[in-house]
C-alpha cells in the first residue's frame, strides 16, 4: 500500500512511499568493496528504526583472492521486518551487486521478480570474463526477469570526489558508501545519524571520512533525484518488548557473557586462545576489557592455549579458551586433563565447515560428536549450545555456571552463522541473572583433595598457596579421597563412574525442554544450535497451514534435559534438521530407540525455512510443490 511518510532522512522532502512488512537485502561485491561495512552500517540504521532483524555475513575463504574473481566475493544479508524475525531470510528481495563476480555467485538466490541494483561501471569485458561470462549479463537479457536498476556507481563516486585530492585507489574504496546512500533513500533511513557514524568511524583520517560522507550523500541524492526509481519504501517499527536494546553479534554476546559471568562469580577472567576463524573475534573483544579484570593471552598454538586455561583455573580464575573444530582436535588431550583434574574451564567451539581446514569462513554444526566423544578413555564433560546470536550471552553465563558449580570443563557450541550474525538484544536486568558466587576452601582442617559436595559431587576449589591446603593434581589417576596417585583398579572404576555420574547429575539442574506448539501431535521438529530460527519459523508456517506440528530446541546436549524422551514420544514422527550428516539424531536413536528422521545439509549455509517446511510436508504425506505454492 502507499502512504505519506515523514519518517527517516532529514535530506529532501516528504514523499509518497510504499509500506512493506518484511524485506531481505543482500549486499555483495569484491572482498575489497566494503560489503561487510556497508551491511553493518545499514543494519545499525535498521535497528535504530525499530525493526526486528537478523543478519548473515558471508566472508570469502580465500585471503586476498584476486580482485574480480568468484573466490573473492563477499556478501552481507539482512532480513528486517515490522514483525518478529527469526532468520536472515531465505531469498533476498533486493540484491546489490558491485561487480560481475558478485552477480554470478548470488543472482540465483534472488527471488523471482526481485530488485537487482548493479554497478555498471564494474561490468567491463575483463571483469565479465574473470567471472565466467562470455557476454555482459546486464546487456544480453540474462537479468531481464528481475527489476533491474543500472547505476554506474564507480563513475558517480569518482565524479563526487573529483576535487578531493584522494588517489584513484582511495576514491574507488569509497563506492560502497554510494550504494549505502542509495539504500538509505530507498528505505527511508536517518542520514544524519549515519553521517555522524561515518565521521566517528574514520575519525583518524578526516580526509577519508569527509570523502565517504560526500559519497554517501551523493548516493542518497541520486536515489532521490534519479528518474529510474518510482518509489521508496518504509518498514514500520516492530512491536517488541520495551527496554534497552543494542545490536549484537554472537561473538560479541559470548564475550560480554563471559565478562558478566566473571563479575557474578567474583573472579578474574582469563582467556588463553589461539586465533582461528570464526572464533577470533571473541579474543579481540575480550582484549578490550582489561579494566574489568580480564586477562587475554594469545598463545602460540591451540595446545598452549588449552594448557594456559587449565593453569588459570588451577590458580583460581574463571578460565576460558575459544577455538573452532580444528582447534578442538588439538586441545583434546589437555581437555581430558581438565576432566580428570576436575577444574572449571569453558571451551568455546565456534563451529565451521570441515573436515581439516574445510570451509573456514562458512557455518556448520558437525563438531557435536567430537566434543562429546573426541578424547581418550571415559571422559565425559557437559556440552551446551547457543540458539541465536543474542543467546550466546546467556549460554556463555550458563557454561560458566555449570563449570564452577560442578568443577568440570564445559564446552559451549556456537557456529559461524551465530558468531558473525547479528540481531537486536534486550539488555537483561542484573536481577534476572543467576548467582555464580564462588566459594574457595580456606580451612585446612581434615582437607581431602577429592572430598565431594553431596549434591553436586564437585570437589572443593582451592587456590594454590593457601596455607595447609597444598595439593597436587595431574593426569595420572588419583585416589578417590586423598588425591594421591593410585593404580588400584577398583579405585579407577570408582573415579571414572563418579566423574560420569557428576555430569549426568547436572540434568537435575537445567531447565526442562520447552515445546512451541501442541504438546502432542503428528510431528515434532527437534533442533539444536544455530538452526533455531529456521526450525521454529518452519514449524510456525506448518501450523499456519493447518498441520499438527511443534518444535523444540536443545540448548543442553550433555546431559539432555530430563524430559526429552517424554517430549519425543508425544509425537508420531520426529524430524531433526542438522547442518551435518546426522549427529544429534544418532544420539536420539541410540538413547531413546526412537526412529527419528534426519534432514541434513552440509553446504556451509544455514537452512532455508521453505526447505524445512517442504520436508515437514513430505513426512506428513503431502507434495513439496504444494508447500511452495502456499508459502509464495
Amino acid at each position: 500500500m502507499e502512504t505519506e511518510s515523514n519518517q527517516g532522512p532529514k535530506i529532501g522532502t516528504p514523499r509518497k512511499v510504499e509500506e512493506v512488512e518484511t524485506v531481505t537485502i543482500r549486499f555483495c561485491g569484491d572482498s575489497g568493496d566494503g560489503m561487510q561495512l556497508t551491511g553493518t552500517e545499514f543494519t545499525k540504521a535498521t535497528a535504530l528504526a525499530g525493526n526486528d532483524l537478523s543478519t548473515l555475513p558471508d566472508f570469502p575463504a580465500e585471503i586476498r583472492a584476486p580482485a574480480g574473481t568468484l573466490a573473492g566475493v563477499s556478501g552481507f544479508q539482512l532480513n528486517f521486518s515490522s514483525k518478529e524475525v527469526l532468520t536472515p531470510g531465505d531469498q533476498p528481495d533486493v540484491l546489490v551487486a558491485m561487480n560481475p563476480a558478485a552477480l554470478k555467485t548470488n543472482l540465483a538466490d534472488l527471488r523471482p521478480r526481485g530488485t537487482l541494483i548493479v554497478n555498471t561501471g564494474a561490468f567491463t569485458p575483463k571483469n565479465c570474463e574473470m567471472a565466467g561470462y562470455k557476454t555482459n549479463p546486464i546487456e544480453d537479457g540474462s537479468v531481464d526477469s528481475y527489476r533491474v536498476f543500472k547505476i554506474d556507481i564507480t563513475k558517480l563516486t569518482a565524479t563526487a570526489l573529483t576535487d578531493s585530492g584522494l588517489s584513484t585507489k582511495e576514491i574507488s574504496r569509497c563506492k560502497n558508501f554510494f550504494a549505502l546512500g542509495v539504500m538509505f533513500w530507498m528505505y527511508n533511513r536517518d542520514t544524519e545519524k549515519e553521517v555522524a557514524n561515518i565521521r566517528e568511524k574514520f575519525g583518524k583520517n578526516p580526509g577519508i571520512a569527509e570523502a565517504n560522507v560526500k559519497v554517501f550523500k551523493s548516493g542518497y541524492h541520486y536515489g532521490e533525484t534519479a528518474e529510474i526509481f518510482t518509489s521508496s519504501y518504509v518498514v514500520r517499527p516492530a512491536t517488541i518488548e520495551p527496554g534497552l536494546y543494542r545490536n549484537i553479534t554472537g561473538n560479541e554476546a559470548t564475550a560480554l557473557g563471559l565478562v558478566v559471568a566473571a563479575k557474578l562469580a567474583g573472579l578474574r577472567l582469563f582467556q588463553g586462545s589461539y586465533p582461528i576463524t570464526p572464533a577470533s573475534d571473541i579474543l579481540h573483544q575480550l582484549s578490550t576489557y582489561r579494566n574489568y579484570g580480564v586477562t587475554t593471552f594469545q598463545a602460540e598454538d591451540e595446545i598452549a592455549a588449552m594448557g594456559s586455561a587449565i593453569g588459570a583455573a588451577f590458580g583460581g580464575a574463571l578460565a576460558i579458551t575459544s577455538t573452532s573444530g580444528p582447534g578442538i582436535a588439538l586441545k583434546a588431550e589437555a581437555m581430558a586433563l581438565a576432566v580428570t583434574t576436575e577444574l572449571p574451564v569453558v571451551i568455546i567451539d565456534v563451529q565451521r565447515g570441515g573436515p581439516s581446514t574445510g570451509l573456514p569462513t562458512k557455518t556448520e554444526q558437525a563438531d557435536l560428536l567430537q566434543v562429546l566423544f573426541g578424547r581418550n578413555g571415559e571422559c565425559p564433560l557437559p556440552v551446551v549450545a547457543a540458539a541465536t546470536p543474542a543467546d550466546c550471552f546467556f549460554m556463555a553465563i550458563e557454561a560458566c555456571r555449570i563449570a564452577t558449580k560442578y568443577m568440570t570443563p564445559v564446552v559451549l557450541l556456537t557456529d559461524g552463522y551465530l558468531g558473525n550474525g547479528a540481531e537486536p538484544w534486550l539488555l537483561p536486568s542484573l536481577e534476572s541473572l543467576p548467582d555464580l558466587k564462588v566459594k574457595f576452601r580456606t580451612d585446612p582442617t581434615d582437607y581431602q583433595v577429592f572430598r565431594r559436595d553431596p549434591v553436586t559431587l564437585a570437589r572443593e576449589w582451592v587456590r594454590p598457596g593457601t596455607p595447609g591446603l597444598e595439593h597436587r593434581i595431574g593426569g595420572l589417576e588419583k585416589d578417590a579421597l586423598t588425591g594421591n596417585v593410585s593404580y588400584d583398579p577398583d579405585n579407577h572404576e570408582a573415579m571414572v563412574r563418579m566423574r560420569a555420574h557428576k555430569v549426568e547429575n547436572i540434568a537435575n539442574d537445567i531447565p526442562l525442554l520447552e515445546v512451541k506448539g501442541p504438546t502432542k501431535g503428528d510431528l515434532l521438529v527437534l533442533g539444536w544450535g544455530g538452526t533455531y530460527g529456521a526450525c521454529t519459523q518452519a514449524s510456525n508456517e506448518a501450523r499456519a497451514m493447518g498441520y499438527s506440528v511443534a518444535s523444540a530446541h536443545l540448548r543442553h546436549l550433555n546431559p539432555f534435559p530430563r524430559n526429552l524422551e517424554e517430549v519425543l514420544r508425544s509425537y508420531k514422527q520426529v524430524l531433526v534438521p542438522e547442518l551435518n550428516l546426522g549427529q544429534l539424531i544418532l544420539l536420539v536413536r541410540a538413547r531413546f530407540l526412537i526412529d527419528a528422521v534426519g534432514y541434513n545439509k552440509i553446504q556451509g549455509k544455514p537452512f532455508k525455512v521453505v526447505d524445512i517446511v517442504a520436508k515437514i510436508e513430505e513426512m506428513l504425506g503431502h507434495k513439496k510443490s504444494q508447500v511452495k505454492e502456499v508459502l509464495a
